[in-house]
């Protein structure tokens, strides 16, 4: 097939993703690649404009709107940038809780990435619902693991989607320990499933590849990062404040994307997400998530993005355990909440959603209305990576078919994410070979 002068490939909804896009390739007659576009055309959604004129207060439960998979990720990042602009650290059991929501939503995204998401490209499925066919254990495995994860963001949210229990502050109503204490054996009995999990995706084969951007995580001390922490991590060697984010990261204007791409203050391409944070902070994982690690043969470090199904399920044990941690250790805070007054200034809020680093930044003025606000998601901070990484494997595998490369092209945007975009639907691959 490659004798070819020209090929072009469609691929009219590309299945298990989230969003809606399009990728133009070109290959030269030497077979390299001329031209290496992902196409995102997502309508504009105006999240930031409709922020400004509104209270400060308003920020968690409208930005949770953004995605349906992590809204809350987008509360946790729109609170701890009032707060920050307010001058208010929330912490003790509120912080805690914090991170326990945010571990539900965790286990549950992961649960559904891994299980209905990526493992069918392993499998050779076109859906977790053909997979479940012949491998009808595993799926539900991965949906019991989901509905533990969605519980206890019921439990600890409000409910399960766009959690509505979440205020600046802290919460409208925080749960006893005994609502608590009585979801633990859910937890525990999700715990082996994740650890089956583990063992079950480390047996599937996984082409080689390496990822050579440069990694991005949020850096919380001795902990592996969830819910927010001291600032940014690098893997080359410095860090930076979360305040200064904008000063290390530009996002710039593409004429292919609606959505923006973001490189690094030297121009280099950057990832963030499970594949970040693990290579920088796999030491910091709990004794059951370690030893799963190990066992799934992962080093310290992992760049093959194909592996990244294994790091989402070792995440997902280490969500579980930290989740039973903080629930052992509950004591109800005296109030729900913190009082967070208004003050004239500038906050920045920053996080680690299941897809990766997300981070906000508000102005108020002294009255708490909001002047100015920006959101810069992982799923755009990811998308020149990509781009890359489609680049090097058409080149590696530039001998495959047609239907081969464009399997091959589709898998290696499964392996970042489950969104192309924070809100997208299809993609569509055009390649063109002379």
């Amino acid at each position: 097939m490659t004798h070819r002068h020209e090929r072009t490939l469609r691929v009219g909804s590309l299945a298990r993703v989230e969003g809606e896009g399009a990728m133009h390739v070109r290959l030269d007659a030497g077979g390299r690649v001329r031209e290496a576009r992902l196409e995102i055309y997502e309508p504009p959604r105006f999240f930031e404009a409709f922020l400004a004129g509104r209270a400060y207060t308003e920020a968690p439960d409208i930005t949770a709107r953004v995605c349906g998979i992590c809204p809350v990720a987008y509360q946790m990042s729109a609170c701890l940038a009032m707060e920050d602009a307010c001058g208010v650290t929330v912490g003790g059991q509120l912080a805690e809780l914090r991170r326990l929501l945010y571990c539900g939503e965790w286990i549950e995204s992961h649960a559904l990435h891994v299980h209905l998401l990526h493992a069918p490209d392993f499998l050779g499925y076109a859906s977790g619902i053909d997979m479940a066919r012949e491998h009808r254990a595993d799926v539900e495995r991965g949906l019991e693991i989901k509905k533990t994860g969605n519980a206890l963001m019921a439990l600890v949210g409000g409910r399960a989607i766009h959690p509505v229990n979440v205020r600046v502050g802290g919460f409208h109503r925080v749960p006893s320990r005994s609502e608590l204490a009585r979801f633990a054996p859910e937890l525990r009995r999700a715990l082996e499933l994740a650890l089956e999990t583990v063992i079950w995706v480390a047996g599937f084969d996984f082409p080689a590849a390496e990822a050579k951007h440069r990694l991005l995580a949020v850096a919380q001390g001795d902990r592996y990062p969830i819910d927010g922490g001291q600032g940014i991590a690098t893997d080359a060697g410095y860090g930076f404040r979360t305040a200064d984010f904008e000063d290390y990261v530009f996002e710039h204007q593409v004429p292919h994307s609606t959505a923006l791409h973001a490189e690094l203050a030297d121009g280099s391409t950057y990832l963030t997400g499970p594949l970040a944070r693990y290579s920088l902070h796999s030491a910091k994982l709990t004794r059951h998530a370690a030893a799963a690690a190990r066992a799934a043969g992962l080093d310290a470090e992992c760049r093959n993005p194909f592996r990244s199904i294994i790091v989402r399920a070792v995440e997902t044990v280490y969500a579980i355990e930290e989740a039973l941690r903080i629930i052992d250790a509950y004591e109800p805070p005296e109030r729900p909440w913190v009082a967070v007054p208004p003050r004239a200034g500038r906050g920045h809020g920053v996080t680690e959603a299941p897809r990766g680093l997300l981070y906000h930044r508000y102005d108020i003025a002294a009255d708490g209305t909001i002047t100015q606000a920006r959101i810069v998601p992982p799923t755009a901070q990811n998308q020149a990576a990509i781009e890359a990484e489609l680049c090097e494997l058409l080149e590696a595998h530039q001998g495959l078919g047609d239907a081969e490369l464009t399997d091959l092209c589709e898998r290696a945007i499964r392996n970042h994410d489950p969104c192309i975009s924070c809100s997208a639907h299809f993609l569509e691959l055009h390649l063109e070979r002379s």
